[in-house]
């Protein structure tokens, strides 16, 4: 039997992204989108509420979006939850390094494992679309063959009905493409 449970933002898994920012004064900046994922090959959607981090991207049209994995959910929720209007030195409290990227005017955080440099294309009514510059990623997360190996990242997912977040690891069949 099935029950209908009317309009919900239900699409499984949701990816936990960590958006890394400045202001206009150069101060770094972190905030977990809830929602956001790819919009095209090199595109990107984050739907963003009015944060600190939505008027950093505003002002220097620049993000990083990392994605957050099982070493790292306690930063991602931490940065997710406090606001930098209630704590400026969150960042420093829950133990992210940033670290100005060298392709965008924004920063990334040394404790993510892969993370995208992106530029602000458009602002949409409930969020942003960004263009991916570059792609970087620690090679300890890699295979043998250069490409990510899901258990060595063990990235993390949002169950936002639950507020819980589940690793995301195990393979259970093989693409025929």
């Amino acid at each position: 039997m099935r029950k209908d449970l009317g309009v919900k933002p239900y699409i499984y898994p949701q990816p936990v992204l960590v958006l890394g920012t400045y202001d206009k004064g150069g101060r770094e900046n972190a905030m977990t989108a809830a929602w956001g994922g790819m919009y095209d090959d090199d595109l990107v959607y984050v739907c963003l509420g009015e944060h600190k981090s939505t008027e950093n991207i505003r002002e220097s049209r620049a993000l990083t979006i990392s994605i957050a994995d099982k070493k790292t959910v306690k930063q991602a929720d931490y940065v997710g939850t406090i606001s930098f209007y209630e704590e400026k030195n969150k960042l420093t409290h829950c133990g992210l390094t940033p670290i100005k990227s060298s392709k965008v005017n924004a920063p990334y955080f040394e404790e993510f494992l892969l993370t995208l440099e992106c530029e602000l294309v458009k602002e949409t009514e409930s969020g942003i679309i960004a263009k991916i510059i570059n792609v970087m990623v620690d090679d300890k997360i890699l295979n043998k063959d250069g490409k990510i190996d899901m258990k060595k990242f063990a990235p993390i997912a949002f169950d936002s009905d639950n507020r819980e977040y589940y690793e995301i690891t195990n393979k259970v069949g093989k693409s025929m493409l």
